[in-house]
């Protein structure tokens, strides 16, 4: 049966991406265009010429300014749900089991995860066989990640969530876009959301999005409930999916044991008390939000990111190019802090994989933990990005390590059931900032058979967060760059766009041509 679901998107003129300096100077280019123009037609004297370029210039910069700081009148488009499928794995299962969840799954929750891809026009395809392709692609691909086409459900007994394998299936969403993906809004990513490009239905732990535009394009929005896995167990589920679209074999076969198992009698650091807490449903809907949070998407280029690299490592030391990175945005984070607080922090969040003996290369599953560090906001401001990407390096140097995810894994189990968290992320502590790096998370090598995309990102859907957060994608160019989906105060946003190293994202950028 078809139904059709009525939605929208805002589509905003290109005056966002402008510093206030810069539409400054354009109003006075405008102004001069104006004084020239009045004089020749009035042949008025040299003097009425400046008088008219200050007045124009002041009203201008005071009606049009604020234009430039707060949305403009929106455009409505709209996104039409055309058709769900509910697609179920064809091939040979394990008999039906329920999976509990590892103490890393259950630190990590339960709430959406959703990735963001867009790809061209594709001369050959017809937008029916695209979904008829992923449909059957996507079937086969549950074969062999089975517990992503079950259902999480509320052990009674364990007063914990559980994974049923029971093949109730993904659902699979089909629809229609009247508008260019060139019309996309890419710097003020919320937008996406609030289009319906990305939906998020509870009763299914998979699901995936996929809207045709006008001009051929497609976008391929795939959530995932936490609790099936992190950012390494999807981004294997997804490769795994391209592989089998184009009739590959899958370059990864998929370990379900969750056998992330504590220590008999658990125990763990004193120190993990000061960074993880136990807390309520109520706690985590009232996560304290001190600043107004906005989402943003940008791109960074190639270029950037040596400079960046290459100032970090100036003490003599070898930084990565993730804590440059880290050191250069924690810098310019402290320009935007209240002075009423004389510390800071960052974390960074850190895959257990290839450190927890247990947790092999292939274990689909959480095994994350976040590693945070801590500076005043003096010393960061006093502070080179080389100085400060020691601090970044020693506390990330700190996490990844076995001890500590043993520690942290006893940690839950001694506080289990409930609900966990960071308390970074609870919003406790101060003003922090989390950094999450997709550097081997797959971008240009989805390929479903329809080629390569132009955009791979990650789009957030949840509305309460105690921090700034950053999520870093290689882009889908392959050159170096990257796409950093960014949920930050506007203070922050400002200070990352004043110069060149946050672009914010554009049709250019995705060598879209207008």
């Amino acid at each position: 049966m078809t139904t059709h679901v009525e939605s929208c998107i805002i589509i905003r003129p290109g005056l966002h991406s402008i510093n206030p300096s810069r539409v400054h100077v354009l109003h006075i280019y405008m102004c001069a265009c104006v004084c020239v123009r009045e004089r020749e037609r009035h042949k008025t004297s040299y003097l009425f010429c400046i008088f008219a370029f200050v007045w124009h210039s002041s009203c201008l910069v005071s009606e049009l300014l604020p234009q430039a700081m707060e949305p403009k009148q929106q455009k409505m488009l709209e996104v039409r749900v055309t058709r769900e499928l509910r697609v179920k794995a064809s091939g040979d299962l394990p008999e039906f089991q329920t999976l509990f969840l590892s103490n890393l799954d259950l630190l990590s929750g339960r709430f959406p995860v959703t990735y963001f891809y867009l790809y061209p026009k594709q001369p050959v395809l017809s937008f029916g066989s695209i979904i008829e392709s992923l449909r059957k692609s996507l079937s086969e691909t549950l074969t062999y990640f089975y517990p992503f086409a079950g259902q999480i459900i509320h052990n009674k007994a364990s007063q914990e969530p559980v994974i049923i394998c029971n093949n109730n299936g993904a659902l699979l969403v089909q629809a229609q876009a009247e508008y260019e993906l060139q019309d996309i809004d890419f710097y003020n990513i919320d937008l996406v959301l609030q289009a319906k490009l990305v939906q998020v239905n509870p009763d299914f732990p998979l699901q995936v999005q996929v809207t045709g535009f006008t001009c051929g394009g497609v976008s391929v929005a795939f959530t995932f409930d936490h609790a099936l896995g992190d950012a390494s167990s999807f981004g294997k589920f997804l490769k795994s999916w391209s592989e089998i679209s184009r009739k590959q074999p899958i370059s990864c076969m998929p370990d379900h044991r969750r056998g992330l198992r504590p220590r008999s009698p658990p125990t763990y650091h004193p120190l993990l008390d000061k960074s993880f807490i136990k807390c309520t449903v109520e706690e985590i809907k009232s996560i304290p939000v001190s600043k107004k949070l906005i989402k943003r998407l940008y791109h960074v280029d190639v270029s950037s990111i040596k400079a960046l690299q290459a100032r970090a490592c100036a003490n003599g030391e070898i930084r990565t190019k993730i804590e440059a990175f880290s050191a250069y945005v924690w810098k310019k984070m402290v320009d935007c802090i209240e002075k009423s607080h004389t510390t800071c922090k960052m974390g960074w969040l850190i895959d257990g994989r290839g450190r927890l003996r247990a947790a092999t290369t292939n274990y689909i599953g959480n095994v994350l933990s976040v590693a945070v560090g801590e500076a005043s906001i003096q010393q960061l401001k006093e502070d080179s990005v080389s100085d400060i990407a020691d601090i970044v390096h020693k506390a990330i140097t700190e996490a990844t390590n076995e001890t500590h995810f043993a520690d942290l894994i006893d940690w839950v189990e001694c506080h289990r059931p409930g609900l966990m968290l960071s308390r970074v992320v609870l919003g406790q502590g101060g003003p922090a900032l989390v950094l999450s790096s997709g550097r081997r998370f797959p971008v240009a090598e989805l390929d479903f058979g329809f080629g390569a995309p132009l955009l791979g990102t990650v789009c957030s859907t949840v509305k309460n967060i105690g921090v700034c957060y950053l999520n870093q994608r290689p882009s889908a160019w392959s050159n170096g760059s990257w796409t950093i989906s960014a949920i930050v105060w506007p203070e922050l946003a400002a200070a990352l766009e004043s110069d060149t190293v946050f672009q914010p994202m554009s049709a250019k950028h995705l060598q879209l041509h207008t």
